[in-house]
């Protein structure tokens, strides 16, 4: 049985983080919320989460720098930068400082809930082939540790 996916949800205004919050447990997925950049990287150090949505501007750090903290404490999570103030070159920075993907406010439920399931479908064929390496790795290992036959 797979376990409910989990999602941090990272916004300074309060209307937004508790909408998605809603629409997010609609859909089954366990949703904590954080306010601030602080805040996040605390619940990462606290939990596992399959994916963070990342504000772009935060009141005490700016979304990007979220994106390179959050990489180093919780390298698989999956990270969706929402923007109210979208540019070319903030998609471009946030792409290049590993985001994967890039949404728009106000946030477009379907959109929203199409990219969280592409995000969520991504990270398991990820986690499904590094399955696969490792045990093609450990099965290779034991061939050559095995004594051959003289």
């Amino acid at each position: 049985m797979d376990k409910k996916p989990r999602i941090l949800v990272v916004d300074d205004d309060e209307t937004i983080r508790t909408t998605m919050k809603v629409i997010l447990q609609d859909e089954g997925y366990i949703v904590d919320l954080a306010a601030t950049g602080k805040e996040a990287v605390q619940k990462t150090q606290e939990n596992s989460y399959n994916l963070a949505l990342l504000d772009i501007r935060l009141p005490d750090i700016e979304g990007i720098e979220l994106l390179k903290l959050l990489k180093d404490n919780v390298p698989r999570t999956r990270k969706i930068m929402v923007t109210g103030y979208p540019s070319m070159q903030n998609a471009i920075t946030a792409l290049n400082k590993n985001a994967d993907a890039y949404l728009l406010k106000p946030v477009d439920v379907e959109k929203l809930l199409k990219t969280v399931k592409d995000q969520l479908q991504a990270q398991k064929e990820e986690q499904k082939f590094s399955e696969q390496k490792v045990a093609e790795f450990i099965e290779s290992r034991v061939k050559e540790m095995s004594p051959k036959d003289s």
